[in-house]
């Protein structure tokens, strides 16, 4: 029996592409302005001390590191959206009830605390690049207010939870349909 069509899994489908395609060209992009900004370093510090910023080399690793980070926490983005995607498609299928959907839940709710972890030293990069920036003279013109909470957020805590949770029932789901097929 072929499924029927089911117009919110086709716009999760093409949601899902958009949101992969967007999140990837954002991740190349960071890692592009990587030697960019390597191979300009010098510029990059004439053009933040033209702000009125006052700060050295170490100005350029940090602004290197939080390019990486960011990379690396879009790229964990896009594998947590491909591996929904192909979710949303076993569903389309009829089946989703399968041992692949419980191991890709999983590794979704891995993701999630990964990017968590990840964050955290991202995080205290762009709040020193930001304290930096605001003790400068041009600070007192632009009064950027950067408020951020780079720990566990509870919302992601609660996502991670419920992806471990929904791995365990899709387990049981498909060695409870397998122990059913076997009665057969």
């Amino acid at each position: 029996m072929t499924p029927k069509r089911d117009p919110l899994l086709t716009a999760a489908r093409l949601l899902l592409m958009v949101f992969i395609g967007v999140l990837g060209v954002a991740a190349v992009a960071a890692l592009l302005v990587i030697p960019v900004v390597i191979v300009f370093q010098a510029r990059v510090l004439a053009e933040i001390a033209a702000k009125g910023v006052e700060t050295g080399p170490e100005m350029i690793g940090a602004i290197l590191i939080v390019l990486a980070g960011i990379a690396v926490l879009l790229a964990m983005a896009v594998w947590f959206l491909v591996l929904l995607r192909r979710i949303v498609l076993s569903v389309g299928t009829g089946d989703p009830f399968i041992p692949e959907n419980a191991e890709r839940l999983s590794r979704m709710g891995w993701l999630v605390l990964a990017g968590q972890i990840a964050s955290i030293p991202v995080g205290a990069l762009v709040l020193w690049i930001a304290s930096v920036v605001e003790d400068s003279p041009a600070a007192e013109h632009a009064h950027a207010d950067l408020h951020s909470d780079f720990g566990f957020s509870f919302s992601s805590l609660l996502l991670m939870l419920v992806l471990f949770i929904l791995a365990r029932v899709f387990r049981r789901g498909a060695a409870m349909r397998e122990e059913l097929e076997g009665t057969v």
